[in-house]
């Protein structure tokens, strides 16, 4: 499992996020995730609201791509991962208390991304390339 550095956890903290996914058919699905935060150093976590095309594709067995960048700084990264869906539990009902207080509905389920790999989104040589 990749570990995320302090860089990375302050990125995915006050940047937008967008989660990709494929279905079983071969549709790429992007969507920006206001909810995903860091989990813990290996798993990023998101509340997913509407239940529509990214959720469906992750019931599907799709993997995840999370992309995160910081224009102003020109750097950013893409974490790959494996995605589990949890619709009950503490760490959902937890989730859940948070998007309550947030002002937003209770999540149709929350997402932890176990994360595989990482890949500098930064401009120049890197740009790409796994770099955890």
């Amino acid at each position: 499992m990749a570990q995320l550095t302090q860089e990375m956890k302050e990125m995915i903290s006050t940047q937008q996020c967008f989660v990709a996914t494929v279905s079983k058919e071969g549709i790429p699905n992007n969507a920006p995730k206001r909810s995903t935060r860091v989990f813990d150093d290996g798993t990023l976590i998101f509340s997913e609201g509407t239940g529509g095309r990214t959720y469906q594709n992750i019931l599907d067995g799709s993997k995840v791509a999370v992309a995160v960048v910081n224009r102003e700084i020109l750097d950013g990264y893409r974490f790959l991962g494996t995605p589990e869906a949890l619709i009950n539990g503490d760490i959902y009902e937890k989730s859940a208390e948070m998007s309550l207080k947030a002002g937003m509905p209770k999540p149709k389920a929350v997402i932890l991304i176990h994360i595989d790999e990482i890949h500098s989104l930064k401009p120049g040589p890197m740009a790409g390339k796994k770099i955890g």
